[in-house]
């Protein structure tokens, strides 16, 4: 399996002074390994932030090492926490989603957008401006990835659902966004068997496709997973505080107070394994349209059959990029049917 690596840009990550996290200060780290681009590489400036959003103040309490932190466990604080990061980071105004819908990490998902940033261009600069055009498949109520697409590089995005309250969504944050309405192109999916068909129209082109998407095969699923990951929190506290918070404690009774998600978001018939299938069989026909696809993969079992079908459909180009936070490792598989040659030819027609 070819392993694609595409920060050469970057011959050396930043480090954590391993004294950091028992040395008190406004910055907490939050990950060893985000992309060196990452703005968030050296953690939350809580200062910073609560000077952005007051309102995080009262969600601010000091960790056994001394540091500004949050519960984590408390979704009115990760939703505030991500409300002021957007704002006081990327000058995103009044985000915010509905009740039950994902509120995702924002480190993690911009490390996604910097490594697509290093996949279109390796070799010569990063590609900033409205020349690319990037299609986000299940934007979510967040539309975290378009989002930050258009603030860090200031690409075009398409984003699509096939839920009509995270378009309307999304649509709110963008009327507030001047920078971001001028760049971003909402689009429903009415077929939800669908992906490309419907959102890419006859003749349009896009450079490149990111995704997301679901990861559990049931609700029972989902729901059994979001309980390990509550369980898994209670016990770091435990270790960490000697004590669990409520919250956590109230999660573990009923994980949905937590941990939000819809259907469309958290689970699909056959997991995760079964949408990247369908999702690569349905690239086909997109070929000569698309630059690269891109998707994330959650568990690694699942790489396996995607190469063996992306060979099956004669990709000309199939690698996986490597993301670790922490002691999570996720994976961005990266396909195109298009030669070597000919992508050299669509960069120079791009301008």
């Amino acid at each position: 399996m070819k392993r694609y690596n595409p920060v050469g840009r970057a011959k050396q990550q930043a480090k954590r002074s391993p004294s950091s996290q028992h040395k008190a200060s406004n910055n907490v780290n939050i990950s060893k390994k985000l992309h060196p681009r990452n703005a968030h590489l050296h953690g939350y400036d809580f200062a910073k932030l609560v000077a952005a959003m007051p309102s995080l103040s009262g969600f601010v309490r000091a960790n056994p090492y001394g540091n500004p932190s949050i519960d984590f466990a408390d979704p009115d604080a990760v939703k505030c926490l991500n409300s002021a990061l957007l704002l006081s980071d990327y000058k995103i105004k009044n985000w915010d989603i509905p009740a039950g819908y994902l509120c995702p990490p924002v480190p993690g998902r911009v490390d996604y957008l910097h490594y697509i940033a290093d996949l279109l261009a390796p070799k010569g600069p990063l590609m900033h401006g409205p020349n690319i055009r990037v299609l986000d498949i299940g934007t979510g109520a967040n539309g975290i990835y378009p989002l930050l697409g258009i603030q860090t590089y200031g690409w075009q995005f398409i984003a699509s659902d096939i839920d009509p309250v995270s378009i309307d969504n999304v649509a709110n944050i963008a009327k507030q966004n001047p920078s971001i309405e001028a760049n971003l192109q909402l689009r429903l999916q009415s077929t939800p068997q669908h992906i490309f068909k419907g959102i890419i129209a006859d003749n349009e082109r896009v450079d490149v496709t990111m995704c997301n998407p679901p990861f559990h095969r049931s609700l029972a699923e989902a729901s059994a997973g979001s309980l390990r990951k509550v369980t898994n929190l209670a016990k770091n506290q435990q270790q960490k505080h000697g004590n669990t918070s409520h919250n956590l404690t109230a999660a573990q009774a009923n994980p949905k107070l937590n941990f939000g998600g819809q259907k469309a978001e958290l689970w699909c018939d056959g997991g995760e394994a079964q949408f990247l299938a369908n999702m690569i069989n349905q690239s086909k026909e997109y070929a000569n349209q698309v630059l690269w696809f891109t998707s994330l993969v959650s568990k690694s079992d699942n790489l396996k059959p995607c190469y063996q079908l992306l060979k099956h459909l004669s990709a000309a180009e199939v690698s996986t990029i490597e993301m670790t936070q922490g002691n999570k490792i996720t994976r961005i598989l990266v396909w195109s049917f298009i030669p070597a040659t000919l992508r050299q030819q669509w960069a120079l027609l791009r301008g």
